[in-house]
């Protein structure tokens, strides 16, 4: 049976039998990997919390038929205890995980993984805003997938801008001639914010108001909603699961 090794963030597990799990990782050369991880629920495991969510690892292992098996793991980024000691923390890495979950398959993705650690590094350590670190990073992700929104020139004809109308389902902002009715203005400071988030121009989005930060993040939540053709179910109301060893 021929056997890889690779870097992963583990994005979700799932029960397997009695003490197995099935985890679900994206890997730095692999893409998507879903292998099981036997023994791990048990006190004893020699995997400890190594294979949790949000948890960055060295992983050895097998490949299966169906699913692969997980031979060794080493910690590289122990995140997932700083972040789930923090609701809010909690469910913006809930979010990313799952973004990363919908937009990887099992091609190489190497700056997705890239991307998602770095994300996931910085909320554990609080180096930024929560919200503002959750929205650079759905807007990046995005962009690395090939659907980045249209924040100057109009996402219909291509007319350059500033534009001060905004329709995620057109793909961003809209010149006069092509928009819809109806279709709702977005302020300069907002658009502005949301170029910064864009391009990880954290002196400028720390740097922002509280009610231009909001209305951004409601603007992309759209735009993620119709990219993704439905919302992230980890911005509804997530429960932080207990960080423990011997919680399993």
């Amino acid at each position: 049976m021929p056997s890889y090794r690779d870097e992963a963030v583990v994005l979700r597990t799932h029960k397997l039998g009695e003490a197995d799990r099935i985890v679900t990782m994206l890997s730095r050369e692999h893409g998507k990997v879903r292998a099981v991880a036997k023994g791990v629920r048990r006190t004893s495991s020699k995997f400890g919390a190594r294979l949790e969510p949000f948890m960055v690892a060295d992983v050895q292992l097998f490949e299966g038929r169906n699913l692969d098996i997980v031979q060794e793991a080493s910690t590289l980024g122990a995140y997932g205890a700083d972040i789930a000691a923090d609701y809010d923390r909690y469910t913006a890495a809930s979010a990313m995980v799952e973004t990363a979950d919908r937009l990887v398959d099992d091609e190489p993705a190497p700056n997705q993984y890239i991307l998602l650690v770095g994300a996931l590094r910085s909320l554990s350590r609080g180096e930024h805003g929560t919200r503002g670190t959750l929205d650079s990073y759905l807007l990046r992700a995005l962009s690395l997938g090939g659907w980045a929104p249209a924040l100057d020139a109009c996402a219909r004809c291509g007319a350059d801008g500033p534009h001060r109308l905004f329709l995620a389902q057109l793909g961003g902002v809209l010149c006069a001639n092509c928009a819809p009715p109806g279709t709702p203005p977005v302020s300069p400071a907002v658009l502005a914010h949301t170029q910064a988030l864009l391009a990880g121009d954290w002196v400028a989005v720390e740097g922002a108001a509280e009610r231009d930060a909001i209305a951004a993040s409601g603007l992309i939540a759209a735009y993620v909603q119709f990219t993704m053709d439905r919302g992230l179910r980890a911005l509804g109301q997530p429960q932080p699961p207990a960080w423990n060893r011997g919680s399993r």
